[in-house]
Parts: structure tokens; C-alpha cells; sequence
């Protein structure tokens, strides 16, 4: 099994912004740790701060991965390119946030991606990661 875990804009910040929301963990101290408990499933991870580089990266891997875990950050509630991208492929995509969105500021509330998404994770903190990934696995 091959899954991507994609994360978007900002979350290369993970540990130092806003730890109140997103903790003080870096995103690669979490990843190394799902790589070691999940030895039989090959995971890898991408991340940019690029709308368009969110996209080529679905569109590579959408049709020969078993899975795309995916947090696009902000994107969640302006991309209708990424909705695009992720009705387009055919590996499922669930959608993770680490803190819960409708507790947050109102535009958090509406997302372009869940429509489109097999499934969504959020307010688990890094842990809505696992979760996701669990739920491909199933």
C-alpha cells in the first residue's frame, strides 16, 4: 500500500506557528513517527505553500497511490482547483485539519474539499493525520 500525506500552505510552520492551535511538534518529527509504527505501508509526503504544486502532486500520484491524506490548510475554503484535481482522480482523498475548523473563524466553515473527499478528519490535533490514514487502510 502507497499513501501520500499532502499537506498545504503554512503547515511547513508546524512548531513554531501558533502553537496554542497546532502544538509544537514539527511536521517531520510526526511523520518519521507514523513511518515507524506503519513499517508495511509505504508513506510519503509532500508539502508546498503552492496552490498549483497541490494540484500537479494529486494528478502524479491520483492514479497509481492507494490513498492521498490531505491537509490543503487555508486552500480547504478557496480552492475549487484542488475540488477539481481530487474529482478527477481516482485514488480516494481524505481531508484532515489538526484543530476543528467550526470552532474557528467563520470562514473556516465551508470547504471546497469535503464534497469531493472519501471522508474528513479534524480537531485531533497531528494525531487527524493517523486517523485519516487509518481510514484508507480499512
Amino acid at each position: 500500500m502507497k499513501i501520500l500525506i499532502l499537506n498545504g500552505p503554512n503547515l511547513n510552520l508546524l512548531g513554531k506557528r501558533e502553537p496554542e492551535i497546532y502544538g509544537t511538534e514539527t511536521f517531520e518529527d510526526y511523520f518519521s513517527t507514523l513511518q515507524a509504527k506503519y513499517l508495511d505501508i509505504e508513506l510519503v509526503y509532500f508539502q508546498s505553500n503552492s496552490e498549483g504544486d497541490l494540484v500537479d502532486k494529486i494528478h502524479e500520484v491520483g492514479f497509481s497511490f492507494d490513498g492521498i491524506v490531505m491537509n490543503a490548510g487555508a486552500y480547504t475554503h478557496t480552492s475549487v482547483a484542488i475540488a477539481d484535481a481530487i474529482s478527477g482522480v481516482s485514488c480516494p482523498v481524505i481531508e484532515v485539519h489538526i484543530s476543528n475548523t467550526h470552532k474557528r473563524e467563520a470562514f473556516r466553515h465551508k470547504s471546497y474539499l469535503s464534497p469531493v473527499c472519501e471522508g474528513v478528519v479534524l480537531g485531533f490535533g497531528l494525531k487527524s493525520y493517523e486517523l485519516g490514514l487509518m481510514g484508507l487502510i480499512k
